[in-house]
């Protein structure tokens, strides 16, 4: 929380090996150059992949290629990017590559028609003709079953086109957002200054200083208010880009659309919502505790992240976070470990703050090998976010391996799965070591936390999401005071009673970037409740758990996300692991009940 520093003052052991991907942005360049050559490859293919077996399934290697190659070009320059969003020519080489990128979605758009053109005997001879066709079937069965959904080629070719427009509005948001968007200092209890940033904000609010906590709450959405018409303009761009295409293919609704495309039903979504509203009467007895044990006559927005513990010091420098996670990931196995510290040898991390810095973590999966963008601070908080980011990391570099090209990029409703199993384990380690009360209750009370955000919280997101993308498709207006109530209404609603409804959270939505993200936020919650249920499957030493888990990670997206989770151990079509996770959120609030009496 002290001075932010310039990228180039950081140590290099803690920077990612972008070297890995291409030695410079000249030879990134150079590959750039040769890539312009597949549009019209691409091209020479239209009206004849139904001609033969042979030339069907030279076009499929050949978009494999292009996979491989584009992978490498997008992740290079969006990770340089990242690492400072204030420099223009990154900004300009993504923006090439973009075009590029459209371009060859535009020569390609033939691809769907002539393949859902072959009658299904033909395809079937051509499976039986080529048999290395067959590594291609589930591939072409996906897109085929969609055959309501794609429209003719010159509408094809148009939607292609359109493509390049879809990403306006998250572009928008990012670069107000990270570039643009500056804080004022925040001042704690002593008066002094605190510099306030999208890194630096997190960690306020979990500190004890209530002062800081309050000071920090109003000086960032105070800068938010200021913006939120921008914010909404963005945010409605992006739910009618999402219902513009949507409804160009024929679906009933942008969910539904967005769901098809990971072969997630409907229904997963809307019980999600259900299981949690039904349960909110534990979310509000937590709130209740909180306030309790925080001692204050008004609990506000700002307290939420607090710890309820008092007087624990739990900081986590970032060598003591890798030796939490190696121990804490030990029930996986050697070879699983093994990996990890691929990871931590070979700087897949990049691991600190510096100014213009993408905020928050990801983890991103590239064939060479996985990247982790992390803004650490040496908090707990942060140490979790390390051992989820490298879950996601270890199920990437697994699907990369263990999968061919066309099945190695898993479908984002698993994709939060392995990140959160990883946090699971590593509270279960934690708890298993900690004899100390207060450091028990800690641990209980940053539990309880991972479930409030986690499982309620993006759960709300999910409800927020939806009610916009509803008042879209009946065209009504998306405005700044629109936004602002319904998401003022959600936090009424899912945090209870016992709660000031600070006016300040009714514009926490403008600085959710998950939002620009096509109803992803959902897969939070049922990650968590997954993750929750294949922990405890691991950590009781079930017959075939670990071994099931592992065939889970290589699986990339081989079968679809309900089996391949079904394979793992939990079955993600019903509700109830999402209502088994909401009981453990509610014994664990017992426990903490009784453990500070």
């Amino acid at each position: 929380m002290n001075q932010i520093p310039e990228r180039k003052n950081l140590k290099v052991e803690e920077t990612w090996a972008l070297e890995d991907l291409f030695p410079s942005d000249e030879a990134w360049s150079a590959e750039l150059e040769r890539a312009k050559g597949y549009p019209e490859q691409i091209a020479a293919y239209a009206g004849r992949l139904g001609e033969s077996a042979e030339t069907l399934l030279a076009y499929l290697r050949l978009d494999d290629e292009m996979s491989l190659c584009f992978d490498k070009l997008v992740n290079y320059v969006m990770r340089r990017g990242d690492e400072d969003t204030r420099v223009a020519k990154y900004q300009n080489m993504t923006a090439q590559l973009m075009h590029l990128i459209t371009a060859l979605s535009t020569a390609a758009s033939f691809e769907t028609n002539e393949l859902l053109a072959i009658p299904d005997e033909t395809m079937e001879r051509f499976y039986e003709q080529c048999p290395d066709l067959c590594l291609y079937r589930r591939r072409l069965d996906l897109l085929r079953r969609k055959r309501e959904h794609i429209l003719s080629p010159a509408e094809e070719k148009l939607l292609a086109q359109a493509g390049q427009l879809s990403d306006v509005s998250e572009n928008v948001f990012s670069m107000l957002n990270d570039a643009d968007l500056t804080f004022p200092d925040a001042v704690d209890g002593e008066g002094q200054k605190r510099p306030l940033t999208h890194g630096t904000y997190i960690p306020m609010m979990q500190g004890q200083d209530r002062a800081l906590r309050k000071s920090a709450f109003e000086n960032l959405y105070g800068v938010y208010r200021q913006f939120r018409n921008v914010s909404a303009a963005a945010l409605s761009g992006q739910f009618k880009t999402l219902w513009f295409f949507a409804s160009a293919r024929r679906y009933p609704s942008a969910l539904s659309a967005a769901l098809d495309s990971t072969e997630v039903p409907e229904s997963v979504y809307h019980q999600l919502i259900a299981a949690v509203r039904e349960n909110l009467p534990a979310l509000h007895r937590y709130v209740r505790l909180r306030k309790k044990l925080l001692g204050v006559e008004e609990l506000h927005f700002y307290d939420l992240y607090a710890p309820m513990v008092k007087d624990v010091d739990f900081s986590v420098d970032f060598e003591a976070a890798k030796e939490l996670t190696r121990k804490a990931l030990a029930p996986l196995g050697e070879e699983y470990l093994s990996v990890l510290e691929q990871g931590y040898q070979n700087r897949w991390i990049d691991v600190r703050e510096n100014v213009g810095k993408r905020s928050g973590a990801y983890s991103a999966g590239p064939k060479v090998h996985p990247y982790v963008l992390l803004n650490y601070h040496d908090t707990l908080n942060d140490a979790f976010t390390l051992i989820h980011e490298m879950g996601h990391s270890l199920h990437s570099w697994y699907s990369n391996q263990c999968q061919p090209t066309v099945y190695s990029d898993y479908v984002i409703f698993v994709a939060e799965v392995a990140s959160t199993c990883n946090e699971a384990l590593l509270m279960e380690h934690l708890l298993k070591v900690t004899e100390d009360k207060a450091r028990r209750a800690y641990l209980l009370n940053y539990f309880l936390e991972q479930f409030r955000t986690t499982l309620f919280r993006q759960t709300m997101f999910a409800e927020f999401e939806l009610k916009l993308s509803e008042l879209v498709q009946r065209g009504e207006g998306v405005t700044a005071d629109t936004c602002c109530d319904i998401y003022r209404k959600l936090n009424e609603e899912y945090f209870g009673p016992d709660i000031v409804l600070d006016e300040e959270i009714a514009l926490e939505w403008a600085r959710i970037p998950h939002f620009y993200y096509n109803f992803y936020v959902y897969q939070y919650a049922t990650g968590y409740a997954a993750a929750i249920a294949l922990s405890r499957r691991i950590l009781s030493g079930a017959p075939g758990a670990v071994e099931d888990y592992l065939g889970f990670l290589k699986g990339g997206c081989s079968k679809s996300p309900i089996e391949l989770l079904k394979g793992a151990g939990v079955d993600m079509s019903t509700a109830q692991p999402i209502r088994d996770a909401l009981t453990v959120f509610d014994q664990l609030i017992g426990e903490l009940e009784e453990l500070c009496k």
